[in-house]
């Protein structure tokens, strides 16, 4: 499958690795990575999109507003600032694919008008002039799961139902909103939001069934990289999550998933090569 991403196309038919770039100072593992001196360093930004694309990255996600559990909104400014000039930047002077990681309105159209190829929200589109705003860009837009908000959604969650009924119930449900809004389903990929509201039980049975989801004929990314899920199952610190990081990159492109979003792109492409390698030798 191709995926058509503005003026750039993704080929979708191996999974692809999605490298992830946070302009924030607070995000869980990697905030503060492109600041010098407390102020958004562009330069460092640039260098490091550079070095995950020639690790094997074919896409490059900027995200302005820390997501992690327990974080607090940004304005609207500030994540404008933090992310429209990083998105110029990669694509004009690096050519890469950038999607881009926010649910307001404002930055996915100014991120668009300056070469953005993939809007990425963990809302779905239900901030307010969100829907709208990435329906005129023409883009694709990935669909995430997220129970509750980052303040709060870790705070014993809970399903009524089997959770990954209760998944593919909200995304079906935002699938056709964006359908009426002119999004069409071939620019929709889907996220089942691996920690997004969801106990690591609950994120365990989403991932064991993530083929159920891939059957529903949408490209899935996947968020697992360096997870609390992982610190639940392993009692490790978030920069001690590396093997168990590959693991469920490797699972998860097994069940299905085209795009796998990291923070360590190089031991995840080559995990993916190895395990594409062993999979073409099969009848």
């Amino acid at each position: 499958m191709q995926l058509g991403c503005g003026s750039a196309s993704l080929d979708l038919n191996q999974p692809v690795v999605m490298g992830i770039l946070n302009t924030t100072p607070d995000s869980f593992s990697d905030g503060g990575h492109c600041y010098r001196d407390g102020k958004l360093d562009l330069d460092l930004a640039v260098r490091r999109a550079q070095q995950m694309l020639d690790e094997g990255a074919g896409i490059i996600d900027v995200g302005g507003e820390s997501t992690r559990p327990g974080a607090l909104v940004v304005s609207e400014q500030q994540e404008l600032e933090r992310v429209v000039p990083v998105v110029e930047a990669l694509v004009r002077e690096l050519g890469a694919v950038v999607s881009v990681d926010t649910s307001n309105a404002s930055v996915i159209r100014e991120s668009a008008k300056v070469g953005a190829g993939i809007i990425n929200d963990i809302r779905a589109l239900q901030r307010d002039g969100a829907l709208e705003a990435a329906a005129a860009t023409g883009l694709p837009v990935c669909l995430m799961h997220m129970q509750g908000e980052p303040d709060t959604m870790q705070k014993a969650p809970a399903y009524e139902k089997d959770v990954l009924e209760s998944v593919v119930d909200f995304l079906r449900e935002r699938i056709a909103t964006c359908n009426t809004a002119g999004i069409t389903n071939e620019r929709i990929l889907l996220d089942p939001g691996f920690g997004f509201g969801k106990t690591l039980d609950h994120n365990l049975q989403l991932l064991a069934r993530l083929g159920e989801m891939a059957k529903l004929g949408f490209p899935l990314l996947v968020g697992l990289s360096r997870k609390s899920m992982l610190g639940a199952l392993l009692q490790r610190d978030v920069n001690e999550r590396l093997p168990g990081s590959l693991a469920l990159a490797i699972a998860a492109a097994e069940r299905g998933a085209s795009i796998i979003r990291v923070h360590d792109v190089a031991a995840t492409v080559d995990a993916l090569r190895v395990m594409s390698a062993v999979q073409s030798m099969q009848a």
